[in-house]
C-alpha cells in the first residue's frame, strides 16, 4: 500500500466533507485550547496502521468498532474492539487529553488499557500511555496514535483511525 497516497486521500476527504473548513484559527505555533463542555459522539471502523517493521506479517487493516464520547474540547472517553496487529481480537478502554494546538492539529494523550496481544501479558489487559493528535472537522475527523516498540511484547507503528460524529 502507498501510504503516501493515502495520507492525500485522507486530507482531501476530510477536507471535502467539512464544508465549513476543518480547522480551528491558530494565532502562534501553540495554542492552549479553552475548556468548553461538549456533548458529542463519534464513531469509527477501526484503525489502519503503518508498522516500523516492515519485514514481519503484521496486519494493517485493522478493522474494528469504537466509540468516542467527547465532553470536552480538551478531553473525551474512547472503547472499542478491533483485529490487532496479530491477527487477534483486542478491545480497548481509555481516556483522550488534548490541550494543545498546532495550527488545526490538536495534541495530546491517550491513556488507557487494552487486551488481546499474547506477547503482553498472556493476551489479558495492559495499561498504555500514547502521544495523540487529531484533526476534527464538523462531521468528519482523523486521530493519529504513535505506538513505540517495546522489546518483543509490542511492535511499533503509527496509527490513524477515520471517525465520523453521529450525535451532537
Amino acid at each position: 500500500m502507498n501510504y503516501k497516497k493515502f495520507a492525500l486521500l485522507i486530507c482531501k476527504f476530510l477536507i471535502f466533507f467539512n464544508s465549513s473548513g476543518c480547522i480551528a484559527n491558530s494565532y502562534g505555533p501553540f495554542d492552549i485550547i479553552e475548556v468548553t463542555q461538549k456533548n458529542e459522539l463519534w464513531l469509527n471502523p477501526g484503525l489502519l496502521s503503518y508498522h516500523f517493521d516492515q519485514d514481519k506479517d503484521y496486519n494493517s487493516f485493522n478493522y474494528g468498532i469504537g466509540g468516542e464520547y467527547k465532553f470536552s474540547s480538551v478531553a473525551s472517553l474512547t472503547a472499542g474492539t478491533f483485529r490487532n496487529s496479530n491477527y487477534d481480537q483486542s478491545n480497548y478502554i481509555g481516556a483522550y487529553w488534548q490541550p494543545v494546538a498546532i495550527g488545526w492539529v490538536k495534541m495530546g494523550l491517550v491513556a488507557g488499557v487494552f487486551n488481546g496481544y499474547s506477547s503482553n501479558n498472556n493476551g489479558g489487559w495492559f495499561p498504555a500511555v500514547l502521544p495523540f493528535l487529531t484533526i476534527e472537522g464538523k462531521r468528519v475527523g482523523l486521530n493519529v496514535m504513535l505506538i513505540p516498540t517495546i522489546g518483543n511484547r509490542i511492535s511499533g507503528s503509527i496509527s490513524f483511525q477515520i471517525k465520523v460524529k453521529v450525535f451532537e
